[in-house]
């Protein structure tokens, strides 16, 4: 049995020289990489330097955007309501957008700020960002011929920037129930009319007190007395029995004896009153 196993485990010359040569090439297999790095060593890059070399190249030869020089000092100062679109395109704005731009300056848009032309279609922030800087509005100054409320007619009314059709029929409805304006600041009281839109038209209207329609106190009938929108109903009544049992009015003072008239109200109708 031994004599079998010692037979099987034997080698031959032939296949010991065989198994040592294969033991070399694994061991070369193995240290080779450790010998070519130990040979090879790579140089450290420098960071700063790389970038250093990398700006000069950029500084002798800027890189054009869209086909156009756009380097920092190319950019110039320019109002965006009266550029070309050869203009934008030296800015860096494609040949595409540039269209639209002037599109919409020549069917009359308006840049009013420079933030306005974010709102333009396919404009990236990154452009806005690199042109806010450059962009210059000159100051709008609008001239406005200015209207007397008094005497005005719808179409009048119209022409006064911020007041479309709608407003100016609502004006003369108050007008007319009012008998006409004695101060500009009445137009607060008109619906609709707050003080944003005030503020927006005051300047592009006048009054002329002279022209407003008074109250004879001691003729007028009730159904044209309820006209009046500063009285109600129950004011505008008292009015009308005070006088049938007291006589005709003479003075504002008189109709302080009207409980539910206060003093404010008293202020409000006392320009619109005469006494016959």
């Amino acid at each position: 049995m031994k004599a079998q196993i010692k037979n099987y485990l034997s080698l031959t010359k032939k296949e010991w020289n065989g198994m040592v040569v294969l033991l070399v090439l694994i061991t070369i297999v193995l240290v080779a990489p450790y010998a070519y790095q130990w040979l090879h060593k790579d140089n450290t890059i420098n960071v700063t330097e790389f970038k250093a070399e990398i700006a000069a190249l950029d500084k002798a030869n800027p890189r054009p955007l869209n086909g156009f020089e756009t380097s920092k000092n190319a950019l110039f100062e320019f109002d965006p309501n009266t550029a070309s679109a050869r203009d934008w395109q030296k800015l860096g704005i494609t040949e595409k957008q540039a269209a639209i731009i002037k599109n919409y300056t020549t069917k009359g848009g308006r840049f009013r700020k420079a933030a306005d032309l974010q709102k333009i279609y396919g404009l990236t922030q990154i452009d806005y960002a690199r042109l806010a800087p450059f962009i210059i509005i000159p100051e709008e100054k609008k001239t406005y011929l200015v209207v007397e409320l008094n005497t005005a007619d719808s179409a009048k009314l119209t022409t006064i920037d911020g007041i479309g059709g709608v407003y100016a029929k609502r004006i003369i409805y108050y007008r007319e129930r009012l008998g006409g304006f004695i101060s500009k600041e009445q137009l607060k009281e008109v619906f609709g009319m707050d003080d944003l839109k005030y503020d927006e038209i005051k300047g592009q209207v006048r009054v002329d007190a002279n022209r407003i329609h008074k109250i004879n106190i001691n003729t007028i009938t009730f159904d044209k007395l309820r006209l009046m929108p500063y009285l109600n109903y129950k004011q505008v009544n008292a009015i009308i029995e005070y006088r049938n049992q007291h006589g005709n009015y003479a003075t504002i003072r008189d109709l302080e004896n009207i409980a539910i008239l206060d003093a404010n109200i008293l202020r409000k109708i006392e320009p619109y009153l005469i006494y016959r």
